[in-house]
């Protein structure tokens, strides 16, 4: 009957919204309660917590030997970000405690350490996790164990000089096949700055010049790269995350957006600072040029988690030349965009040989996958808490409890 004493077992945290998980951020406390409910009366020797964090990465890949011979290569690599040890209930002189029945709560702090630490993630080959395990040691029974995850976000403030600088590049192409030459093709194109948070409209501020005989299609791409590095090797994902259609130019004409709108979903920040798990955003302005390849000119991003203060922000030196109809903003935006197309669509072909040539150094990657999850994360909850935690985008999504996991073993 000693197995069945334990009716309860969990850790819950401390947190300032009550059907929301709490967030944290490097040097913050950390603070909550397990609880222990007991059928009857039950002897302890300890109860002891872990909290850790770590970024892990890891992927495998086939080699080929020979003709007949093959063989898997792993490549793996962690970092640690938090490693403490709290002692919630233990007897001196290695006597055991008797509880009573009933509810039980053994209150435990600990405080994040004050160096930055990564924004938590979920990849297809590494993650940035969070957790606290809780071990119940008793006489004569296994050892219980739980686990909880919790959320860290390290803010990015988008309210610096460097991320409120202008991004802008000019790009040209001579549209040609083998036996003939149709002309050329310029894009320029401009964005007010170059930090953002979910949920903002990025107006784009372009001119497409098209010299040559054929008509183009331009298009603008949000676009999200996931790096993974072990061993001197690195694994990528790229998706698109968003994505924006024009007009058609036709043949010798130019067409010129006045700030078109490109919306930027729920994704999570980007993740800069970690050694072995980088996430990074690109605008990518690109010019469809029937029977040749095509001309793509990018423009960095970073997302952030603290939004561009209403008072604070200087006048871009950009919108001050053109005005934006937010009217038309806001018809452009539909609510429920068509899921965005592949990476490779937006890939020139000087692109695909270069990542061909250098395979060994940077293997090929599945570039059919959107991001896999949504995040229920807009700019305007980052006025009061940040993101949660960082996941991929599905193409079509579906509601998720965005609560951390309790397993119990």
């Amino acid at each position: 009957m000693i197995f069945k004493q334990l009716k309860k077992f969990l850790v819950i945290f401390d947190s300032p919204e009550m059907d929301c998980p709490p967030v944290f951020s490097s040097g913050d406390v950390v603070s909550g309660r397990v609880v222990l409910e007991l059928f009857g009366e039950t002897k302890v020797d300890s109860l002891k917590l872990h909290a850790e964090g770590y970024a892990k990465v890891h992927w495998t890949e086939s080699r080929s030997a020979g003709s007949s011979t093959a063989y898997t290569q792993n490549y793996s690599d962690e970092v640690e970000y938090l490693n403490q040890r709290e002692v919630l209930l233990q007897a001196d002189n290695c006597e055991v405690t008797v509880l009573p029945a009933g509810r039980h709560e053994f209150p435990f702090s600990f405080q994040l350490p004050e160096e930055t630490l990564v924004t938590s993630f979920e990849g297809k080959h590494g993650s940035i996790r969070y957790w606290v395990k809780v071990k119940l040691h008793r006489p004569w029974c296994p050892v219980r164990k739980i686990k909880k995850e919790f959320t860290v976000i390290e803010p990015i403030d988008i309210n610096t000089p460097s991320l409120l600088a202008p991004q802008a590049g000019t790009k040209d192409k001579l549209a040609r096949t083998w036996y003939r030459n149709f002309g050329q093709v310029s894009v320029t194109a401009k964005i007010d700055r170059k930090g953002y948070t979910p949920g903002e409209v990025i107006p784009v501020f372009a001119e497409f010049d098209n010299a040559t005989s054929r008509s183009i299609v331009p298009k603008a791409f949000i676009t999200q790269t996931q790096t993974f590095i072990a061993r001197g090797t690195m694994k990528q994902k790229r998706s698109i995350v968003a994505t924006l259609c024009g007009d058609i130019v036709s043949a010798r004409t130019r067409e010129t957006w006045h700030g078109r709108a490109i919306k930027i979903p729920p994704v999570g920040p980007s993740i800069q600072q970690c050694r072995i798990i980088k996430v990074e955003y690109m605008l990518k302005v690109c010019v469809d040029v029937p029977g040749t390849s095509k001309l793509c000119l990018e423009l960095p991003l970073v997302i952030g988690t603290i939004p561009l203060h209403p008072f604070g922000s200087r006048t871009s030196s950009i919108s001050s030349h053109y005005s934006v109809n937010l009217e038309w903003l806001r018809m452009a935006i539909p609510e429920q965009p068509e899921p965005p197309p592949e990476y490779s669509s937006v890939v020139t072909e000087e692109e695909a040989e270069q990542r061909n040539n250098v395979v060994v150094q940077q293997p090929a990657e599945d570039l059919s996958g959107i991001m896999e999850r949504p995040l229920m994360a807009f700019v305007q909850e980052f006025r009061f808490r940040p993101p949660p935690v960082y996941c991929e985008i599905d193409p079509n999504p579906q509601p998720l409890n965005m609560r951390p996991r309790c397993m119990t073993c």
